[in-house]
């Protein structure tokens, strides 16, 4: 009976001993992933989409073709009018 509680005792302190060391481990890569984020350049404002008049498709407005009032994806399509 002393051998089992032996061994039930060993097996609790070596995945106590190593749940810790997970949770060091974590908050170190943590501490790794804030420094990081500080030294990239903030992400740019979102961009509003719009929609193609003939097609459907929907693109940020700095990539649209604006004609005659009405965005288009591409020239071909404000060529080719509204569908």
């Amino acid at each position: 009976m002393g051998k089992l509680l032996f061994w039930v005792v060993l097996i609790i302190a070596v995945l106590f001993v190593a749940r810790i060391a997970a949770r060091m481990a974590a908050a170190r890569q943590a501490g790794a992933q804030t420094s990081a984020r500080r030294s990239q350049p903030a992400p740019a404002a979102p961009e509003s989409m719009v929609r193609c008049a003939h097609c459907g498709i929907h693109l940020p407005r700095s990539e649209a073709v604006l004609q005659n009032g009405l965005t288009w994806c591409s020239a071909e399509h404000a060529a080719l009018g509204k569908k």
